[in-house]
């Protein structure tokens, strides 16, 4: 099983490469906790989605740790790698969205069942023992996906919003709806997001999100290519900023898939409490809450020692 880390963001709310910051006295970053957590869980390869910019970066720090303890490889995300017959629109840097990142790694992933996290965001070593038990039980050739499901209020931020792509499921727990929603924060007993519109939605704070925690097979990678054909040939009659910044999301993708009949997407909820550094006023109280875990016994206090 491979475990894919999108890691192409500079995290422009942050303020810096959130991805490389420390968040421990031993210089480990959030990536080493999620890459530590999948060796135990059984995963047997990492796959690091990152700009062509900033592989000395991390082949020099989370790779040189990593590297002794499970397969490694680095794919880049290029703004360029498109379909023939596209082109990128001129004054576009912006890239494409977390659906044309997974593609991008189609071919180090092969056949293999794989996962997909963030890189910045903190997610338990509860999902990815749930996610190793999904991708072991189903055959490879099964478009038989999964979700990691958190409860809306364990993932919002105290210092602004957030985006998560909010759940519906049946009752056997397969996903039927996932709608990406940006401007995610709490306002009193609830939850507000932005309706798109220039509205607002609220939803109970115990709502099911997606923190794009995937379990998927090769299947997969026939669906996105088709939702990422779709969103090109969109993007060709937009005007002006939309077509500067408009992304493919990987949640959009699945929802695609879902509708189509084309996949099924069983939701794994998890009571874990989410930590990440959307705003670079989160990084002492993620270094606090990763030391409590350390203290608890949780992780022991030098991951790769």
């Amino acid at each position: 099983m491979t475990l894919l880390i999108l890691a192409a963001g500079m995290g422009s709310r942050y303020g810096g490469l959130k991805q490389l910051d420390p968040m421990t006295e031993h210089g480990e970053f959030i990536i080493d906790f999620s890459v530590y957590d999948a060796v135990k869980a059984g995963f047997d390869k990492v796959v690091f989605i990152i700009k062509k910019e900033n592989y000395d970066a991390f082949r020099q720090t989370i790779g040189a740790r990593v590297e002794k303890k499970i397969r490694t490889a680095y794919v880049f995300q290029d703004i360029g790698d498109l379909p023939g017959g596209y082109a990128v629109p001129d004054g576009r840097v912006k890239p494409w969205g977390t659906t044309h990142a997974v593609l991008c790694a189609a071919k180090e992933i092969g056949n293999d069942p794989f996962a997909v996290i963030n890189a910045d965001d903190f997610y338990g070593r509860d999902a990815f023992v749930k996610l190793a038990a999904h991708l072991g039980s189903v055959k490879k050739d099964e478009p038989s996906f999964c979700m990691i499901g958190y409860v809306a209020s364990n993932t919002l931020s105290d210092n602004g919003t957030v985006s998560r792509g909010i759940c519906r499921m049946d009752d056997a727990r397969m996903l039927t709806s996932i709608v990406e929603r940006t401007g995610m924060k709490k306002d009193g007993g609830e939850g507000v997001c932005d309706d798109g519109e220039g509205g607002v939605i609220r939803f109970p704070l115990d709502t099911l999100v997606s923190m794009n925690c995937w379990g998927f097979t090769q299947k997969v990678f026939r669906g996105l290519e088709s939702s990422f054909l779709r969103f090109l040939e969109e993007v060709k009659t937009l005007d002006g900023e939309k077509q500067m910044k408009k992304e493919c999301y990987l949640p959009n993708t699945v929802q695609e898939l879902i509708s189509a009949g084309d996949c099924t997407v069983r939701v794994y909820p998890t009571n874990a409490v989410w930590y990440g550094v959307t705003y670079h006023e989160d990084k002492e109280y993620v270094k606090s809450s990763i030391r409590s875990l350390i203290e608890r016994g949780e992780y022991p206090d030098g991951l790769w020692d």
